[in-house]
């Protein structure tokens, strides 16, 4: 019977989703399921919605919550992670600050300004339940969904001997839209996925070994709805000749050459048709609607009043993953990992999104090789910018963040070293409650 661990368990539409999909396998149906969050009131909602998933299903699973992290850990065989560290307001000075520097923003949880920040209230807290497991489930497998992805993979990674490997929806839903985009079905598409979270390239793909490059090339093209249902990511691949991974907006943020000027933001990220086109602080608006007036507990309760509700299994990697740790079916997917040599022209060690396969109490990452040159050189900006952030949050070192920051590719499209200085400055002090590891917040 297996023991699985949801850290943040209040994050509702995550772990619902995951509970979901896990109890629909054999050998996963009579799980302990274990809730932990540090919110009480979302702990109980959160609770009742995974009860009414088990009696939905007449599943023989069992449903433990605490707000004790050790408690939830003790004896886990596999740990999923959904935290948020700290309140939404201080993402919004995340955005807001540079915002007012120049620095416009549409999602901010990855990468920039924003993404950095985040990384840096939020590692201490992931490297702490990395602790925690290596003293209560060594052996267990440690699934997180919290952003910034790359960075904080890459710090628990670098400094911690647990198995963790980070999830994102982006590489199956971008499959998807592209097998709908020109006329496959989507499982029977053949492709390799390689790069890094939310900027990770289909090198490969293709239909009953047919290239669906050129057919791709040519809607999006030819067909207006289809080009302006993602306007960043389809100039990006009309121009670079491989498609990304993750939404036109967050896109938008990781790069020069769309947020930079009003105009460009104007033609590139608001009129898209896509869910994310790139408009300012677009995800941000959607947490503050859903606190206003407690809209997120109005929605839950309508959701546990429903008489019946849906429990077939979905896409989510997660459950495929559980269920080939414990001994199921090998699952292939695309994992957030260390490079021993993955992409071999991305640097050492740097967290990469490769295939990986899933098996009894392993993760096999599958060798990609050399990516494009016009790849690699975005990727490598990035990798670098996320390396120094790590780096900067392990030492407590201030300048490091600055250095991070000043080579941000939007960030430096529109400010000058001097100005981004200033920036930087006024965000690590709007920080300070939630940056323990640095003793000293001021950058010369």
């Amino acid at each position: 019977m297996a023991r699985i661990a949801f850290i943040g368990a209040g994050s509702f539409g995550f772990t619902r989703t995951l509970v979901k999909d896990i109890l629909t396998f054999p050998i996963l149906k009579d799980s302990t399921i274990v809730l932990m969050d540090i919110h009480k009131e979302r702990l109980t909602y959160i609770t009742k919605a995974v009860n009414k998933i088990v009696a939905a299903g007449n599943y023989p699973a069992k449903v433990e919550a605490t707000m004790d992290r050790a408690t939830a850990l003790k004896g886990a065989d596999a740990v999923i992670c959904t935290i948020l560290s700290g309140e939404v307001d201080v993402w919004r000075y995340d955005i807001e600050i540079p915002k007012k520097y120049g620095v416009d923003t549409n999602i901010g949880d990855t990468r920039g300004p924003s993404g950095i920040f985040r990384a840096l209230r939020t590692l201490p807290v992931m490297l702490s339940i990395c602790k925690d497991i290596e003293r209560y489930c060594p052996n267990a497998i440690f699934l997180n969904y919290t952003n910034p992805m790359a960075m904080l993979c890459h710090g628990m990674q670098k400094t911690s001997k647990v198995t963790v490997s980070g999830l994102c929806h982006s590489v199956q839903g971008t499959a998807g839209m592209i097998a709908k985009w020109v006329g496959v079905p989507s499982e029977e598409l053949d492709y390799v996925c390689a790069g890094i979270n939310h900027q990770a390239w289909y090198l490969k793909l293709k239909h009953k070994h047919k290239d669906l490059y050129p057919k791709l090339n040519k809607v999006v093209r030819a067909d207006k709805k289809i080009y302006n249902e993602e306007q960043v990511r389809n100039e990006m691949f009309i121009h670079l000749g491989y498609y990304v991974t993750e939404s036109s907006g967050h896109n938008s943020e990781y790069n020069a050459w769309f947020r930079k000027r009003p105009d460009l933001i104007k033609k590139y990220c608001t009129s898209g048709t896509g869910w994310n086109p790139g408009e300012y602080g677009y995800i941000l608006k959607g947490y503050s609607e859903r606190n206003k007036n407690r809209k997120w507990q109005k929605d839950i309760e309508a959701w546990l009043k429903k008489p019946d509700i849906d429990i077939k299994r979905g896409h989510e990697y997660a459950a495929f993953i559980i269920n080939a740790w414990m001994g199921g079916d090998l699952f292939k997917f695309n994992g957030n990992v260390p490079n021993k040599g993955l992409i071999t022209n991305l640097p050492y060690d740097a967290c990469v999104e490769v295939p990986v396969v899933a098996g009894r109490n392993k993760l096999d990452s599958v060798h990609v090789g050399a990516l494009p040159p016009q790849l690699a050189a975005l990727n490598n900006i990035s990798v670098a910018i996320e390396n120094m952030t790590v780096d900067a949050s392990l030492t407590g070192n201030a300048e490091m963040v600055y250095h991070a920051i000043a080579y941000d590719p939007l960030t430096s499209a529109v400010l000058s070293l001097s100005e981004i200085r200033k920036m930087v400055q006024e965000m690590l002090y709007k920080n300070k409650a939630y940056l323990p590891q640095f003793r000293n917040l001021k950058i010369s």
